[in-house]
């Protein structure tokens, strides 16, 4: 094939025009096209109009004949797919993977495809059972401690924007988002610039990749709480549950997510090497959407093909100090996020229309080892908890979130009302003075970081935006090291610290490569 690349449609021109744009971009006439798809689809907001822009791979005779012409912005398609390991050919005890987030997922869905018939445990429940306990907290106040936002089928991702934009380039990324087009998402993830689900659609894909593990010899094992891991020597031997199963296997891929602080307790008990990493805290922003529109979109703000307008913005403090936005939730919710009682959390969850009269985003500033009260491989997790006890306190005890508006937030005083944009976190809200909540360090750094950021979208600190706090689990404080060819922990043979809890990845792409990464290693093990 061929890939041609900036072709150019205008926002009210057809889609359908691609054709007549590859014929003339290769001097071909448009029946010469035997085939032609999309790889690439993006918006061009720059210059006062919007266009949109798109890479197709096309397939035509005599491809080498227009190679050889070297036309601008034309090549030969790179390979894409994605090599399958080799299938299993004798008995094999099957391996276990602990954790059904997306790195979970994929690992165990990579084995199942490869005849390795996995043994998934995971704390929380499937994901129809989580949507109802999710839902208990957020109207009733009931949190569940294994079966959560953090903890169940699909992970934190499950609960969130769906979000499937990653920095990681790997062709694993390719074969990550045709399994999910496989399972139900829409087709148009594929080529999107900035793909997401929608927590609502994303509900469905999770079960049918669920179902495609075990219908090829996979076991999925939900409200499966791992408590112990069976070391000797070494090597892993096994997992013992909450339920006093005992499952051995000496291969163990460990994708608990980032917000198991109990299992990597036991992980440090067992003498699993594991140190502090640098993480990242904040709080979460709301605007009204029609603001970010605007500003991003200008006079075609309001057209109908573009939709919900989104952001990603970075800032380096004059103290060093990184401050950016976060899982930015276009027509979204803030939601209740926490997983341990008496403590607040936020996080961020859009449906695929995307469609609220809010855009919210966290906004975040980098902390480091340096800021931990010690050298303690978990004094991140120590650092995360004070945060999220004092954001419980100041919102009243009864897991409302502390508030503040923007324009008080920069003047350093506290709101007693909130005006014209109304926070969304389910649970209610209390106004306060969100400087308290944090080191004084970190408040200038949010502070600069918003004042940097309203030049880049003016009104991004208009004085009614609201903070609301606070968000902690951006990623992982833990990084539980392994071999970097292997992808083996360094101290316990057989044992796959993989995706965002173990520290190697960031939001569901990055993870789910790394759990196929793991997988693979695995494979190549056996």
């Amino acid at each position: 094939m061929i890939r041609i690349s900036q072709l150019k449609i205008g926002i009210d021109e057809s889609v359908e025009k691609i054709p007549s744009l590859i014929a003339k971009k290769l001097g071909i006439k448009e029946t010469d096209i035997k085939d032609y798809c999309i790889f690439k689809e993006s918006i061009d907001a720059r210059r006062g109009t919007v266009s949109f822009v798109y890479t197709v791979d096309v397939t035509l005779d005599h491809e080498a004949d227009i190679l050889k012409r070297n036309i601008a912005n034309v090549s030969q398609t790179p390979e894409l797919s994605y090599k399958m390991p080799p299938k299993c050919l004798v008995s094999t005890r099957s391996p276990i993977v602990v954790g059904f987030g997306p790195a979970g997922m994929y690992a165990s869905l990579l084995l199942a495809q490869c005849g390795y018939a996995p043994i998934v445990l995971e704390r929380g429940d499937k994901v129809d059972e989580r949507v109802k306990k999710v839902e208990d907290f957020w109207y009733h106040r009931k949190l569940d401690l294994q079966s959560n936002v953090q903890f169940g089928e699909g992970g934190a991702g499950t609960f969130s924007d769906g979000k499937l934009t990653t920095r990681v380039k790997d062709l694993r990324g390719r074969k990550v988002l045709e399994e999910l087009v496989r399972a139900g998402a829409p087709q148009e993830i594929l080529y999107t610039a900035h793909p997401h689900v929608g927590t609502d659609l994303l509900r469905d894909v999770v079960v049918n990749i669920r179902e495609t593990i075990i219908a090829l010899g996979g076991q999925i094992h939900f409200n499966t709480k791992v408590e112990h891991f069976d070391i000797k020597e070494g090597q892993i031997r096994g997992v013992v549950t909450d339920k006093n199963q005992v499952f051995e296997s000496e291969h163990v891929i460990l994708a608990v997510g980032h917000s198991a602080r109990d299992t990597f307790e036991q992980l440090y008990e067992a003498q699993v090497e594991m140190v502090a990493k640098p993480f990242a805290v904040g709080l979460r922003i709301e605007h009204p959407q029609v603001l970010i529109n605007q500003a991003q979109y200008k006079a075609f703000a309001h057209h109908p093909r573009l939709g919900a307008a989104q952001y990603q913005l970075a800032h380096q403090t004059k103290g060093g100090r990184g401050v950016y936005t976060f899982c930015m939730c276009p027509g979204g919710y803030v939601v209740p996020s926490s997983s341990e009682l008496e403590m607040v959390v936020t996080n961020g969850m859009s449906e695929h229309a995307r469609a609220e009269s809010n855009a919210n985003s966290a906004i975040l500033v980098q902390v480091g080892l340096e800021d931990f009260s010690s050298d303690h491989p978990l004094a991140g997790i120590e650092f995360q908890r004070k945060l999220e006890i004092k954001a419980f306190e100041m919102g009243g005890s009864n897991y409302k979130a502390p508030v503040q508006m923007v324009g008080d937030f920069l003047a350093n005083q506290p709101s007693t009302e909130i005006q014209k944009v109304r926070p969304t976190y389910a649970l209610g809200s209390h106004p306060s003075n969100l400087h308290q909540l944090f080191p004084e360090a970190l408040s200038e750094a949010l502070v600069e970081g918003i004042h940097a950021f309203d030049r880049k979208i003016p009104g991004f600190a208009m004085h009614d935006a609201v903070l609301t706090g606070v968000e902690t689990r951006s990623s992982s404080p833990v990084r539980i090291t392994r071999d970097v060819k292997t992808l083996q922990s360094t101290n316990v043979k057989g044992l796959y610290p993989a995706g965002e809890g173990a520290g190697f990845a960031g939001g569901i792409v990055s993870s789910a490569i790394d759990g196929l990464r793991c997988a693979e290693e695995l494979i190549k093990s056996l």
